[in-house]
């Protein structure tokens, strides 16, 4: 399975503030920043350096204070919501440190969520569904509902739900940091061999040293700016 022709991506000038006046907060300083179609990339640094911010703005969740943020050549950060939201379903697949998982739903129903949200077909979105499900290896829990599964699992959902829509571009924000080492490993192969799998780009913040370097290159941030940038030969 091929996912859809991944996005180039590339920040320029990209600044994000909170507040004014006083209490402004900037997030972001100054972002000049390009990642070409399928890469795999890591975000590091400590708390409040911006990671999540930079993933909010490339997954157009947030909109840039100043800069623009372009994909493939057009401009993406001010689009109209309606054109954000359809590119955020249809383009950007999200996974989350707390899974987010519906919690009256099976898992089939969880990952066909999206699915229903961009119009596919009954027909298309179960089978679409077992074969993502199977592709993560949780085929026999697919009527579990989320308390019945464990935190690894619970993850593995969460990685079939993101793709469910064959986005371009998979971001991930700390999706081990709430799992033990064993669901750690496990969990990291099943993304690292969708992202490969699919041939879209992915970028995962994560605090732990063990998980960034599973990406081929490596970004470290600090108060707000990009403090290096290592490509893996």
């Amino acid at each position: 399975m091929r996912g859809v022709q991944p996005p180039a991506i590339r920040l320029s000038g990209v600044r994000k503030t909170y507040g004014s006046g006083s209490g402004a907060v900037r997030a972001l300083d100054g972002v000049d920043l390009a990642i070409a179609p399928g890469e795999f990339v890591s975000v590091e640094g400590p708390s409040g350096c911006g990671k999540t911010t930079l993933l909010n703005l490339l997954g157009l969740l947030d909109q840039p204070t100043e800069g623009t943020i372009e994909f493939d050549g057009s401009p993406v950060a001010r689009l109209p919501e309606r054109d954000r939201a359809r590119r955020r379903l249809t383009g950007v697949g999200f996974i989350f440190q707390r899974f987010y998982l519906l919690p009256t739903l099976t898992a089939e129903e969880n990952v066909a969520l999206p699915m229903r949200g961009a119009g596919r077909s009954a027909a298309e979105r179960v089978a679409r569904t077992r074969d993502l499900l199977a592709s993560v290896g949780l085929t026999e829990r697919r009527n579990s509902r989320p308390h019945q599964l464990s935190g690894g699992e619970e993850q593995r959902v969460a990685i079939a739900r993101a793709l469910a829509n064959d986005p371009g571009l998979l971001l991930a924000d700390e999706p081990t940091g709430e799992l033990d080492r064993a669901n750690t490993e496990s969990v990291l192969d099943v993304l690292v061999e969708a992202q490969r799998r699919t041939g879209a780009t992915l970028v995962l913040v994560t605090h732990n040293p063990a998980v960034a370097r599973r990406a081929r290159r490596h970004l470290t941030m600090a108060d707000g700016k990009v403090a290096s940038d290592v490509r893996e030969a």
